[in-house]
């Protein structure tokens, strides 16, 4: 049976509806989109949840998660937090951590002030913004390892035409 209905005088099939809003709802998939490499993560992450159900104990090294317990110390301190409202952070990070990276880095005689450094949620959100700052649609580079699986999608997101 099919059901439709009756709008400015004539009928329409209640999947022609469904369909319409579909195309509103859900938008096509980009080209850029479509053509951007499946990612290697998301190939493995089945395979190790299977190898994991099989009793094969898993080293994640393709997904960036600590693989050491977090200090205690970091979890009372959370655990203390007394505060009503815990605000996004500045966008470049807090000055006083940027100042204890300088610090860290001077170790390794490597000279930056505060504002020559931004904090980032990851590594793939870093390099993210460095490609986007030094690279242009076409430009040709030279990667001689892809260090994370991440990387490549990157990239290509940023050289592609």
């Amino acid at each position: 049976m099919h059901h439709s209905i009756e709008y400015k005088g004539r009928r329409i099939s209640a999947l022609s509806i469904i369909r319409r809003i579909n195309k509103v709802i859900m938008p096509e998939i980009s080209v850029r989109g479509l053509e951007m490499p499946e990612s290697p993560i998301r190939k493995l992450a089945p395979l190790a949840a299977d190898a994991k159900k099989r009793g094969i104990k898993v080293y994640h090294l393709n997904i960036g998660q600590p693989d050491l317990p977090t200090p205690q110390c970091g979890l009372d301190a959370l655990k203390k937090i007394d505060r009503k409202l815990l605000e996004y952070s500045p966008s470049q990070g807090y000055l006083s951590y940027r100042e204890k990276l300088c610090d860290f880095y001077k170790k390794f005689n490597i000279n930056v002030a505060p504002d020559d450094i931004i904090i980032t949620a990851g590594g793939s959100e870093a390099v993210l913004y460095s490609f986007m700052a030094c690279l242009n649609p076409g430009d040709e580079i030279i990667v001689p390892e892809l260090h994370t699986p991440i990387t490549w999608h990157l990239l290509y997101r940023q050289v592609q035409r």
